[in-house]
């Protein structure tokens, strides 16, 4: 293995202002229970457009300075004093919410929804991230891949996850799935869906181009809620019975409120987007307790469960991330990242920490 440099190229935010800095930086030394990462994929997510932007959300999540970027795909280079379950040549993907294992949810339910939870590539208990060339994390957050899945796979892991986590939240298996919204979470729920053995999945969204990737990925139905009724659709395709399971991936506070009138009786909805406008359901009664549904909601993965389902989805072929990905740029150039974001034109974008 190369010799480890002294210093790394790094996205860095320092200021409460849009944009990072790209500079260089000391590579980090593993203290106890560390592992020093080669970041050999590193892809743009929602919070790291928030963290871009500094907007609301990113005042609240984020603590400067840090190096953002949590979902990322690494080699363990070396390893500090005490590490236990990854070893140096390791390919792994980061668990980027750092559990306590301390607090009533740790040691009850999950880490995933840690009430003491830091965050990887957010400044929260660490200031390191993926959008560096090298980075260290608590082997506990590592998951050490067991197939042959290649870094992009690896770096996809992680927002495929979130979407799993969600689907296998509602019992697909033989059931109608009304998937709202087709970014690329959206998208990777389609995907799950379909390979968790749902009978029909059926996308929404008001981008065509959009829509073309859904049923690339697995999706059945179609449709563009700009010009269709979406409620009109799903009512005949049930003859009026209403869809049997929603996964909510818009974040778009109109499709929120409208989904539940389109639920069957004792139907299932899980929410994964996050609306930044206020929800308001006109018929509370007709639409969400009459109706004895289940409400269910996701942060993040499971631990370790969900990777090591995801893994073994795209190891085996019945899931191909790599369809999401619109753009591979080198992270000197996340300005033109971030320009394609924002110019609607991208799905996933992957940033070469070495470039």
């Amino acid at each position: 293995m190369a010799a480890i440099p002294k210093t790394m190229k790094a996205l860095v935010k320092r200021k409460e202002e849009p944009s990072y800095t790209y500079e260089e930086i000391p590579v980090p030394e593993p203290k106890e229970g560390e592992a020093l990462l080669r970041v050999d994929c590193v892809a743009i997510c929602g919070s790291d457009i928030a963290l871009y932007k500094w907007d609301a959300m990113a005042r609240v999540i984020a603590s400067i300075p840090f190096v953002p970027g949590h979902e990322c795909a690494g080699t363990v280079i070396r390893c500090g004093p005490g590490v236990k379950g990854v070893a140096v040549g390791d390919k792994v993907g980061v668990e980027n919410h750092f559990f306590c294992g301390q607090c009533f949810q740790c040691k009850h339910e999950n880490g995933a929804i840690c009430r003491n939870m830091g965050q990887f590539g957010h400044g929260r208990l660490t200031q390191n991230g993926g959008c560096s060339e090298y980075t260290t994390v608590p082997a506990q957050y590592l998951y050490v891949i067991k197939s042959g899945l290649d870094a992009e796979q690896i770096a996809l892991l992680e927002p495929l996850g979130v979407a799993h986590n969600g689907v296998e939240r509602l019992d697909v298996k033989g059931q109608d799935v009304l998937v709202t919204g087709c970014g690329p979470v959206g998208i990777l729920a389609q995907a799950v869906a379909k390979a968790l053995g749902a009978k029909r999945v059926i996308a929404t969204d008001v981008e065509d181009k959009k829509l073309e990737l859904a049923r690339q990925m697995g999706a059945d139905i179609t449709l563009n809620s700009k010009t269709q009724d979406v409620k009109e659709f799903v009512m005949k395709l049930t003859d009026g019975v209403g869809i049997d399971r929603i996964c909510e991936c818009s974040g778009v506070a109109p499709v929120v409120n409208s989904m539940f009138s389109m639920l069957r009786k004792g139907g299932q909805v899980c929410m994964i987007g996050l609306p930044k406008q206020p929800l308001h359901v006109e018929n509370v009664l007709q639409d969400i307790v009459f109706k004895a549904l289940t409400l269910k909601t996701v942060h993040g993965r499971l631990v370790f469960h969900t990777w090591e389902e995801i893994e073994k989805l795209v190891a085996e072929g019945k899931v191909d991330v790599k369809k999401v990905v619109s753009h591979r740029v080198p992270m000197s150039k996340f300005e033109d990242a971030f320009k394609a974001l924002f110019s609607g034109e991208a799905c996933k974008i992957l940033l070469d920490p070495s470039k």
